[in-house]
């Protein structure tokens, strides 16, 4: 339990709207009192209760529980609303018990949930499979709810599997979080009714007053290669009480620089009202999901964080059962070594395996998005050398290829555009969700020693050009690194910077080459299995027919 201290600073009360001065009392890790003071007596900081955020997949920062935790309080987070799917679909029931075991270590909440879509779809491989006696188990066990169901499809059908985890959720009386980009009027009210009670995954302001007003909640979520909060802030507005903050997937240099206050400050900046801004970063997610934390009133566990003003809002301190975890912008949680876990096949790839025998004139592209997941479908005159299709910088058409990590199998080739990549090739074994090995490049044999030495590795992030690789291994999973979270950061920051070097415009290159190989987000991407088309649920082909 935390030690016993007084704190004095203008108390913020979100449900009464208002600010006093006042010292809070913390005994035993729980607030014993809040007793006024004249304003003259107290400091000019400003107490909140902690920011939560609420969706995120932790396995994304590439840091374990331990590690995002002890870069995430610094900016005044003290829990997470987290879906443990990446790694479920490594490991299977395990993956989610390790996230449990290792989230544990340390003072900060995180509220795992139990993955409903694993594998996601059945059109990719996975390297396992959560079934519904699977997600009955992680009830039994105490998991709080059903995270994201990404089978919108199977929803609005009736799918007795996807029916079959819904009313087990609901028996049991959890949460269920949805996931359904583009789903709008009759489609969203006929996905709400399922149960599913938020989403964050609209793009558009008028795809999430469809689903507001179909009774869910709208997550704005500003990560590392959604960010949306410029289409959907005016949410806070028109429907302020069904509005929370999120960041779902964030890389960790972006952690290091910020991560829910950055949308705090950023609303507050917009004008939105204060007590509104705070109730969505502070409190919705704490009532909606039933979060065991503190809101700054007498009885309640000291979790709470002390800001310098209420435009920067500059964190100074954060506590979390009355322990001081970060001040100053230093986290005060110690680096811990975890267990590394992983399954993975190793193999080698060679260029001819990557060669795509011309098939008709017309190739189909899949477009990708800076800032979006959705991609779209181009359509060009193939580019063909003795009888293959190239890739194409001069034009920005690259290969995207996926490599099966856990059996023997020939690897899957695509083209896009939208990377830019006019040299060199990525590649990665973040590639939601099931993290086959996923890269993008100018030529093949660029593209065979990227993902070689995420191979070597088994698993990681690469940045191959010419003879030159650079690698950041990804032991836990092929997903998480166990070292130092900001050396980690500094190395994914270099790993970027190459990426970038490279020609490629997008603000977070692998951050958006990890969802192209998300099927269940449309129009176009890429499993190993071949092309798949996310608007029918149907595999289709590299070159248009006719």
């Amino acid at each position: 339990m935390g030690e016993s201290f007084r704190i004095a600073g203008w108390v913020a009360s979100i449900e009464q709207r208002r600010l006093q001065p006042a010292e809070v009392v913390v005994h035993e890790g729980r607030i014993e009192a809040i007793e006024s003071r004249r304003a003259a007596e107290v400091p000019s900081v400003y107490l909140l209760p902690g920011f939560v955020d609420a969706h995120v997949h932790v396995e994304s920062s590439l840091l374990p529980p331990p590690e995002f935790a002890r870069l995430a309080v610094v900016h005044g987070t003290v829990a997470t609303v987290s879906d443990p799917h990446e790694i479920a679909n490594v490991l299977g029931l395990e993956g989610v018990r390790y996230m449990l075991r290792t989230g544990a270590m340390v003072p900060f909440l995180f509220w795992f949930g139990a993955p409903s879509c694993v594998p996601a779809t059945r059109f990719e491989t996975a390297g396992a499979e959560l079934t519904v006696e699977d997600i009955r188990t992680l009830f039994e066990e105490g998991v709080p709810y059903l995270s994201e169901m990404m089978n919108f499809p199977g929803v609005l059908a009736g799918d007795p599997e996807v029916r079959a985890k819904l009313e087990l959720a609901q028996h049991y009386g959890r949460p269920i979080d949805g996931h359904a980009p583009g789903l709008r009027g009759e489609q969203a009210r006929q996905y709400a009714a399922a149960g599913i009670s938020t989403d964050h995954e609209c793009f558009s302001l008028e795809e999430a007053l469809d689903k507001v007003e179909a009774g869910m909640w709208v997550l704005i979520r500003e990560g590392s290669a959604a960010r949306n909060f410029d289409a959907l802030h005016p949410l806070l507005q028109l429907y302020p009480e069904r509005c929370m903050f999120c960041t779902d997937d964030l890389h960790p240099d972006r952690l290091v620089a910020g991560h829910i206050d950055v949308l705090v400050r950023r609303a507050v900046a917009q004008g939105y009202d204060l007590w509104t801004v705070l109730r969505a970063a502070c409190l919705h997610p704490v009532e909606h999901y039933g979060l065991p934390l503190g809101r700054l009133r007498p009885g309640d566990p000291a979790d709470f964080i002390v800001v310098e003003d209420l435009a920067s809002f500059r964190v100074v301190a954060t506590y979390i059962r009355g322990q001081c975890v970060a001040r100053e912008g230093e986290s005060l949680l110690p680096h811990q070594p975890v267990e590394c876990v992983n399954r993975f096949r190793k193999r080698t790839i060679r260029e001819e395996e990557l060669q795509v025998a011309a098939c008709g004139t017309t190739l189909r592209v899949i477009e990708a998005y800076d800032g979006q997941l959705v991609t779209g479908e181009f359509h060009c005159a193939a580019p063909v050398r003795n009888g293959v299709i190239v890739a194409d910088p001069a034009h920005d058409i690259l290969k995207l290829v996926v490599v099966n990590r856990y059996a023997e199998a020939p690897p899957a080739v695509a083209f896009i555009r939208g990377f830019g990549l006019r040299r060199g090739a990525l590649a990665s074994s973040v590639a939601h969700d099931s993290h086959n090995v996923i890269a993008v490049g100018a030529s093949d044999s660029e593209l065979c020693r990227a993902i070689n030495a995420v191979m070597e590795h088994a698993g990681g992030l690469a940045v191959a050009e010419g003879e030159h690789v650079r690698v950041l291994p990804l032991g836990i999973a092929g997903l998480m690194s166990p070292e130092d979270g900001y050396s980690v950061a500094r190395r994914y920051a270099e790993l970027d910077a190459a990426a970038k070097a490279l020609g490629s415009p997008l603000q977070a290159p692998f951050m958006t080459l990890s969802f192209m190989a998300l099927l269940v987000i449309p129009a176009l991407k890429l499993s190993d299995r071949g092309l798949f088309d996310g608007r029918t649920f149907r595999f289709t082909s590299v070159c248009v027919e006719g």
